[in-house]
């Protein structure tokens, strides 16, 4: 994991991490909930306890840079959304032509349909 993170955001992660799992392991919702978020991410609930459920209900410091890793990338996707769009707006109007989108999501990815998207 260390080849995702700096590593000046390792040691606050693990800093963050050993002041609310004591016992070197989180073990609840509440302490996985109260460590990420002190860490500035904004799980669901859900999210969480699917984290927690998936590394068997305890978590230990390798487990947890792994779910944060993955829920970063969660929460930068709006983010890299939003600078594709930007990307596609040549003359900085704040639109893009329509012509232009049902291109770009017909074309990159793994591409809508063209039912897909007139259905949009």
């Amino acid at each position: 994991m260390a080849r995702y993170f700096k590593e000046q955001d390792i040691d606050e992660f693990r800093e963050c991490f050993y002041l609310f799992a004591r016992s070197g392991q989180i073990t609840s919702l509440d302490e996985l909930t109260v460590v990420m978020r002190s860490l500035g991410m904004s799980p669901t609930i859900q999210e969480l306890a699917g984290y927690l459920k998936g590394k068997g209900g305890k978590m230990s410091f390798a487990d947890f840079l792994e779910v944060m890793h993955i829920h970063s990338r969660a929460e930068n996707l709006p983010n890299e959304v939003v600078n594709a769009f930007k990307a596609g707006d040549t003359d900085k109007s704040g639109v893009i032509p329509a012509k232009q989108l049902r291109n770009l999501l017909q074309n990159w990815g793994e591409g809508l349909s063209a039912r897909e998207v007139r259905l949009l």
